[in-house]
């Protein structure tokens, strides 16, 4: 079976559910017309189905190695980045100053699932640079700007993101790599860095790395550390790489899916660097990358499982076994086999309107500087980022069992899904540490953002949706009123209410409009408010019992 883009299904939520169209109303997206969003997603899924859909497989067979200190990529996805390359598609989003096409991030996010569906390994390294291109433009010098940022718009360059250390992992304060500034007002950095996604590789002329480090003068934790952009190779006079840099690729990580995109260890040895931002910052400018990256690797989650429940479906209509209700014998007609593929089908709606509405809200921000915007956005993207990648992780897993025993022999491509999709809920901050942003930074407001989204879903015409929303509104006071560690305690399950509430609301919205998608909401709304409202149990169960278990209740 080979991938087919949901062209039609985007355009659905973008036009019925998530108000994509109230964006246009303003100068910054007035061009954005029905037609051209019409053309961009259908020439985007032609390139992912027709380019970038064979390198799934290839990716996983032949994976991305270390030879001779230099990292070669699987075959064919040269051409797969140039195509994305040449269509645009890296500079969706950035400023038409520098090469970009100035469109929305919705709509750049739509383009990355379609490209994510069809190779998971490959999308992940334009969306490095789309994060990397985004902090530039709001932190980089002007001399920065101009030098970098049309070759990383133009994909002629890539970049990465550099936080992690062997020592320091999601404790980002704790990193120690070390900054020195020279007399030319470029810095030397020393330090290694770890789980680099496309860290190295010869895709490109040159790798940008965005690399947080230490100047001599910092204090502990994050509020000392300092962001970098650091070329592996030196641009000369006009712009083009020269020498190469003091960075060396130390090895590649032995990892459990996404063998076609090389994670690398980085030793810098003094490698030469330029200062984004100011000086003990860093931090504030690496959230600029990284809360577009969490948004991206939410709509990663939706990717996996949109090519995951194609692949189940195919199989499930054409595998023949045991007598079913109808269907000429096919294991479609199972109950419980239908029960799984509407599940997956609806969860997957369900996780792309939330982080279609999260790119909206980002959008609308962007185009109206409206503070009510930016507290949406940044109160949704915890939300898309751990609700995307966990959906992402149920339905590949779900589709394993679609298949059986099949499912669980590598040829048939289903266990892929789940092997590549794992780490989504790792990288990027952890789903816990997502869920726990939600229920601290994320309600210093006193939850003003969380319930001007409860208001909207409690006004939707259903009685069951109305009563747990209500229930999520007296959850959401007793969070803000609760110890922080009591808060953290029953923060997954927070989350996790509340994105299924979300998604049960878009499905009624969506389901309003057109009766296929109603016939999904009448079997996944009733499951995902009964999930919901047993969540919302588990939030106000407080951390003292988590305590009470000593190390050596749990040992053997």
């Amino acid at each position: 079976m080979s991938y087919s883009a949901p062209v039609a299904d985007i355009r659905f939520l973008l036009d019925n559910v998530v108000g994509f169209s109230q964006l246009t109303h303003f100068p910054k997206f007035e061009d954005v017309t029905p037609e051209l969003v019409e053309s961009i997603l259908t020439e985007a899924g032609r390139m992912s189905e027709d380019v970038v859909a064979p390198l799934q497989r290839i990716g996983d067979l032949q994976p991305a190695h270390l030879e001779n200190g230099a990292v070669r990529m699987p075959a064919g996805f040269e051409d797969g980045w140039q195509a994305i390359a040449e269509g645009g598609w890296i500079g969706m989003s950035a400023d038409p100053e520098h090469g970009g096409l100035g469109l929305p991030v919705t709509l750049a996010m739509a383009v990355n699932e379609l490209i994510g569906s069809a190779c998971l390994a490959l999308e992940l390294l334009p969306l490095m640079s789309q994060g990397q291109i985004e902090a530039l433009e709001y932190h980089a010098s002007d001399v920065i700007k101009a030098m970098y940022l049309p070759k990383l718009i133009s994909g002629e360059w890539a970049g990465t993101m550099n936080l992690t250390e062997p020592q320091a992992g999601s404790d980002v304060g704790a990193l120690r790599t070390k900054a020195e500034p020279q007399a030319d007002g470029s810095f030397t950095l020393t330090g290694q860095k770890i789980y680099i996604s496309g860290g190295d590789h010869d895709l490109t002329a040159n790798i940008c790395h965005l690399v947080l480090g230490r100047l001599p003068d910092a204090a502990p934790g994050t509020k000392g550390i300092s962001l970098f952009l650091v070329p592996k190779y030196l641009p000369d006079a006009d712009g083009n790489p020269g020498e190469r840099n003091a960075i060396r690729t130390v090895s590649l990580e032995h990892k459990m899916g996404l063998a076609g995109n090389p994670t690398a260890v980085l030793s810098y040895e003094g490698a030469k660097g330029w200062l984004v931002g100011e000086p003990h910052k860093g931090m504030a400018a690496m959230f600029t990358m990284m809360n577009n990256a969490r948004l991206g690797v939410g709509v990663q989650g939706v990717s996996v499982a949109e090519a995951a429940t194609q692949k189940a479906l195919a199989y499930a209509q054409e595998r023949q076994q045991g007598r079913t209700l109808g269907d000429e014998g096919t294991i479609f007609g199972h109950a419980d086999v239908r029960r799984m593929l509407i599940e997956m089908k609806a969860q997957t709606v369900a996780a792309r309107a939330i982080a279609l509405e999260c790119g909206v809200a980002i959008d609308m921000a962007n185009a109206t500087h409206d503070q009510s915007w930016v507290d949406r956005a940044a109160f949704l993207t915890p939300i898309a980022k751990a609700f995307g990648t966990d959906i992402g992780i149920v339905v590949a897993n779900t589709g394993i069992q679609v298949h059986g025993g099949m499912g669980y022999i590598e040829e048939t491509g289903a266990a892929q899904y789940l092997r590549d999709v794992r780490v989504t809920a790792i990288y990027e901050g952890t789903n816990g540490i997502q869920a726990a942003d939600l229920v601290g930074r994320k309600m210093l407001d006193g939850g003003a953002a969380a319930q001007a989204l409860i208001t909207e879903i409690v006004a939707v015409d259903h009685a069951d949706l109305k009563a747990t929303a209500a229930r999520l509104a007296e959850v959401t006071s007793w969070v803000c009123a609760a110890d922080l560690n009591d808060r953290f305690a029953g923060s997954v399950a927070y989350l996790a209410a509340f994105a299924r509430i979300l998604g049960a609301k878009h499905l009624l919205k969506a389901g309003q409009h057109d009766a296929r998608y109603g016939r999904l909401a009448a079997v996944y709304v009733p499951r995902a408010l009964a999930e919901a409202q047993a969540e919302l149990d588990k939030v106000t169960l407080g951390a003292a019992p988590l305590y009470n278990v000593r190390a050596e209740d749990l040992a053997v």
